[in-house]
């Protein structure tokens, strides 16, 4: 096997372990191992490559982002069982339930408001299903419209901040994460519109399908209901300026903002009596479950990442998509039909952590902002849990939904909202605006970020700044020579690995 063959028989080789259902962590660590293996066999790679192992998982370790996961999925876990979703729900469902479509429009508030609170899908659509699904059932909500509406909101919490997805797009394409954040705020408010419009379509073409609530539901009426919207509202919102304000200030890093969401969280749990020692134990449990898998993933794509750079996986992926016709156009439309199309078969963590380091070098050289190419990812990703057959949000809805509502019928009601979804990826690509007028390019927050950043890179560029696509005079060749030897290229790549000849 020559050089040339095994990027893309890795890359395929890769696919096909994941197609078969093998864990993604595993796939990654063990084809980066076996091609490590082959190529040192024939003399393709340098055997002492794999010394940069050890480095790579310490640099996983000290990585400061990734602190932020623990603590926004602690948050999340403890909210969700605080009873802050249900007196939400209750208390916007009452205000709008004179309204046609007004759950509907109190289901999309509450889950903007648990998106920017939460940070976590799972919780928000099992949150919302198991109150909101039976309600509206109730007062003769449409099966796919009620389904439809609590699976999209629920996905927000992927795209607001403070979301997991974009912690790990900003790691994987080595930008700020308050960067990341301050640009998905607009997209993210703009797809809770775009939802609200659509259900007020509903509502005037088929009224039936989203009615108002009958006067003897609303039990809450003046002055009451405006001291309970109060009471309930505050909290919520003090705890978003905590997380969500304290960084977009600068107050606080990522990191610091979901330590500070994970202690509000147990405050709020002790206000309203819902703390308890099972309650913890669960909610640390997940966390630490989570983080785990997130790390051992982590871990396996650097094993992969090592042997893929050692073959020139880097510089094979950069040829095939710059080649692209229509320059950095064809480039963002080919991406992302790729991957809505891989989001069928896979869940935006494989996505983030195989794809995105990938895309990420060739993004940068045809002068795209990371920032904003982070956040079209981001959207786009978001239909990953939406559309069928693998949504993750569906399986979560479909687990606590009653039995009178059928697997088509959340498939059905979800086709709508990943419509949406993919209009909004075009209209941030026409519009990139929308996501770089509110980024102001911080510097990396620590030196392991920095560190991280350029090795993911392959080289010392900074991100580009410009929030438009920006079309370079002329391909920028690779400084190394047609012929050179594999060793050679193996031991400069050993170096930007291990640190040494800086």
């Amino acid at each position: 096997m020559n050089l040339e063959m095994m990027a893309p028989v890795m890359f395929g080789s890769l696919i096909v372990f994941l197609l078969i259902g093998y864990p993604v962590a595993f796939a990654l660590g063990a084809v980066g191992l076996l091609f490590s293996w082959i190529g040192i066999h024939f003399d393709l790679l340098r055997p002492e490559l794999l010394q940069a192992l050890p480095r790579q998982v310490f640099d996983i370790m000290k990585n400061d982002t990734l602190l932020a996961i623990p603590f926004f999925t602690f948050m999340g876990l403890i909210l969700e069982r605080s009873g802050m979703a249900e007196d939400m729900l209750d208390t916007i469902g009452q205000l709008f339930g004179r309204i046609r479509g007004g759950l509907a429009f109190a289901v999309i508030f509450v889950g903007a408001l648990l998106a920017a609170t939460t940070g976590v899908v799972a919780a928000s659509v099992i949150s919302m299903g198991l109150i909101s699904l039976p309600i509206m059932l109730r007062y003769g909500y449409d099966k796919r419209i009620a389904t439809g509406v609590i699976a999209a909101s629920g996905t927000l919490a992927q795209i607001i901040p403070p979301s997991l997805v974009l912690i790990v797009l900003a790691d994987q394409l080595g930008t700020s994460v308050g960067d990341m954040y301050a640009g998905a705020m607009a997209p993210g408010l703009l797809l809770c519109l775009f939802y609200a419009v659509f259900i007020f379509a509903v509502t005037m073409a088929r009224p039936h399908w989203a009615p108002a609530l009958p006067a003897e539901a609303r039990t809450l009426h003046g002055l009451a209901l405006a001291s309970r919207a109060l009471f309930v509202m505050v909290p919520p919102l003090l705890l978003i300026f905590l997380v969500l304000g304290t960084i977009f200030l600068g107050i606080a890093t990522p990191t610091e903002g979901g330590a500070m969401g994970a202690v509000g969280a147990l405050i709020l749990a002790i206000l309203n009596r819902r703390l308890s020692l099972s309650l913890l134990q669960q909610a640390m449990d997940s966390t630490l479950k989570l983080s785990t898998f997130v790390v051992f993933i982590l871990i396996g794509a650097r094993v992969f990442r090592i042997a893929f750079l050692g073959v020139d996986g880097d510089r094979w992926v950069e040829h095939l998509l710059t080649s692209l016709p229509g320059g950095p156009t064809g480039f963002l439309i080919v991406v992302n039909l790729l991957v809505f199309f891989l989001a069928f078969f896979l869940d935006f963590f494989e996505i983030a952590f195989i794809l995105v380091p990938l895309l990420a070098p060739v993004a940068q050289k045809l002068g795209i902002d990371l920032v904003w190419f982070g956040v079209i990812l981001g959207v786009n990703m978001q239909t990953s849990f939406m559309h069928p057959p693998f949504g993750f949000a569906l399986f979560y809805l479909k687990s606590v939904a009653p039995k009178s509502i059928k697997t088509t019928d959340i498939y059905w009601g979800a086709i709508p909202y990943v419509v949406i979804q993919l209009f909004m990826v075009g209209l941030i690509i026409t519009l990139p605006g929308l996501v770089t007028s509110f980024v102001g390019h911080e510097a990396l927050t620590s030196a392991s970020e920095a560190e991280a950043t350029l090795q993911q890179m392959g080289d010392t560029a900074a991100p580009a700044s410009s929030g438009a696509i920006e079309i370079p005079s002329a391909p920028q060749e690779s400084s190394a020579p047609a012929g050179e030897e594999a060793s050679d290229a193996s031991a400069e790549l050993l170096k930007q690995l291990t640190g040494d000849g800086k």
